[in-house]
């Protein structure tokens, strides 16, 4: 063993070590290894930034910016609205036709994009006939990950997996190589729960009243009194901001809006000062809005036209608001983000894991999967559902959701992939339909920025130097042989067994575009010395990054689990079984001739 091989597998082992102990972001180590190789001598800088100008990185930002553009245009909000109103009340029929959908969306766009586009609906249409959200929101989590698996672009490990292939003077894959094995997959997946659904998926009782608003009133205990004071000249609220007056505190309300003669400040942020003459929108129970009239001398005065509350249901409400993995609001907290001032709505209730939070809670840092619930303007929260930082769950109807340029947003779609059917590189093509979208008014340049998970970008960057550096210190070929010969008398099946479940493994614990990395280099050079065909060996282990389904780890269940209020227990469960069914098709697929 060479003193490159060494110093590869000790880079190896730490960056094993920092994704499995999550103590850096994994874009961070993978960073910290584009650095180090160099600095070791293992590979030039030339190819320590290679990645930054690899196919699959270029391919990775166009996907992405072509998603936005077609969520963007309204074509995926009518394209749900369609799907929903076909599928019946059937809880069977209703997860198949949904899932269906989610899994064929995936391949195109990225698969928790697909899923949050469907979210709102499915968990309004669960209210709506009475059905628990847990019944359905796994079924079509499962689905938008196997759909990635449909095209080479449905998921980070296909659309890296020919990056590496040509780097190893293997010939790549075309854009529907992998379709019949993804098709086999989703088709499982569906017939999975429809056949088992009942016996594996968790039953967790909801109300399911008349109206959404209604729903979120009795799920959390919201108050609904809308009371509307003035302040006098004489009254001590004067010069006090609402932290001072102990709103929140002290007077467990919300502060719905503070209107002078001029203007209207809806959720007011807490530096905001009270002056006399001002009148107050204030939401909740009764008799604490009396004792805070009593305490400070304030007036019940009649209610500006934009607050009056009969125009509550159709000007403002309740709504649901998940904070994503990835998203950038984790470990900050709403005194932090300004969130009143800029968001212009009040938070009512903080859900963290399992405690549940009212009052003041803006201190309280924000962790992926929280669930907050605020009150304002349907306006605002429209807004803030165009954000990437929050997961807007509750329906709402605006104008401004109609979508924009559907048409335009269609044939740059059909130009990215149109030209990629034809041969031309992956990256050129869709980059091209990308580009359209901007051009064409689908999506501004900084909502086009603003689409891209910058995260994966320096994720991919910054590993595939790592696979550069296995395999010119023959650390890779190194492994392969050390395996060969544990391998070389066993059977195909348990070659290929061997190969998907070792990259079923690192995905749980790992980016699966981290595993696709590490384990291509290993596998083409174990084919190589065992008569099988290496290009199969590596698509294997780029469809089986994608079997993450026993544990919460991937970003798709991780969103799902709060609104389905799942458990670990319940991935384990009915993950468990489509791990094994997963895995079981995948080997067989590549075995038989």
């Amino acid at each position: 063993m060479t003193l490159d091989m060494i110093l590869t597998f000790a880079v190896l082992l730490i960056t094993l070590i920092l994704f499995i102990g999550e103590r850096l972001r994994v874009d961070v180590v993978a960073l910290l290894i584009m650095i180090a190789l160099p600095w070791l001598g293992l590979i030039t800088p030339a190819e320590a930034f290679s990645g930054l100008s690899s196919n699959a990185v270029v391919s990775i930002i166009a996907v992405l910016i072509i998603g936005a553009g077609v969520d963007r245009s309204g074509l995926i909000a009518r394209l749900t609205r369609l799907i929903l109103r076909s599928a019946g009340s059937s809880e069977r029929r209703l997860t198949a036709t949904i899932s269906a959908a989610v899994g064929v969306i995936s391949a195109l766009m990225q698969n928790i994009g697909a899923v949050a586009v469907f979210l709102p609906a499915v968990l309004k249409i669960a209210r709506s006939r009475r059905l628990s959200p847990s019944r359905l929101l796994m079924p079509i989590g499962f689905a938008g990950i196997l759909g990635g698996t449909l095209t080479m672009i449905g998921s980070g490990p296909l659309i890296i997996l020919n990056d590496l292939l040509r780097r190893s003077g293997q010939e790549p894959y075309n854009l529907f190589s992998v379709t019949p094995l993804g098709f086999l997959l989703l088709s499982s997946g569906i017939a999975l729960f429809w056949t088992l659904g009942r016996f594996i998926l968790p039953t967790i009782k909801s109300a399911a009243p008349s109206t959404v608003q209604q729903s979120l009133i009795d799920a959390w205990e919201l108050p609904t009194e809308h009371v509307f004071l003035r302040v006098p000249a004489s009254s001590p609220l004067i010069g006090l901001s609402r932290e001072d007056a102990g709103i929140g505190t002290v007077y467990p309300l919300a502060l719905v809006a503070l209107m002078d003669e001029e203007h209207i400040a809806w959720s007011p942020w807490r530096r905001s000062q009270f002056a006399a003459d001002q009148a107050l929108h204030l939401l909740g129970e009764t008799a604490v809005i009396e004792r805070f009239r009593l305490d400070y001398g304030l007036e019940k005065c009649a209610p500006k036209k934009p607050c009056k509350p009969e125009r509550t249901e159709q000007e403002a409400g309740f709504a649901e608001v998940i904070v994503p993995p990835r998203s950038p609001v984790i470990g900050k907290s709403i005194r932090e983000l300004h969130f009143r001032r800029d968001y212009s709505l009040e938070p009512l209730v903080l859900l963290s894991g399992e405690k549940r939070q009212k009052g003041d809670f803006s201190d309280q840092k924000f962790t992926a999967g929280d669930t907050l619930v605020v009150y304002g303007r349907w306006l605002h929260v429209h807004q803030l559902s165009q954000k990437p930082e929050f997961l807007v769950l509750t329906p709402v109807e605006t104008p401004a959701m109609t979508g924009s340029r559907p048409v335009a947003a269609l044939i740059c779609l059909f130009v990215g992939f149109g030209l990629a059917l034809a041969g031309l590189p992956l990256a050129l093509s869709l980059f091209t339909g990308a580009l359209g979208m901007v051009l064409s008014g689908v999506v501004s340049m900084d909502e086009a920025y603003a689409a891209i998970d910058w995260r994966t970008v320096f994720l991919l960057a910054g590993l595939i130097p790592l696979g550069i550096a296995m395999e010119q210190s023959a650390a890779a070929a190194f492994t392969a042989h050390y395996l060969l010969r544990l391998l070389q008398d066993s059977h195909p099946l348990f070659l290929l067994a061997s190969v998907g479940l070792l990259s079923t493994i690192f995905s749980l614990f790992m980016s699966n575009v981290a595993a696709t990395v590490l384990l291509v280099p290993l596998v083409l050079v174990l084919g190589e010395g065992s008569g099988f065909d290496p290009r199969s060996l590596a698509l294997l282990v780029a469809v089986c990054a994608s079997n993450s389904f026993l544990l919460p780890t991937h970003q798709v269940n991780a969103l799902l689990l709060s609104p389905g209020g799942y458990r670990n227990s319940d991935y384990f469960r009915a993950g468990g079984l489509m791990t094994l069914v997963f895995l079981t098709i995948c080997v067989f697929y590549f075995w038989l001739p």
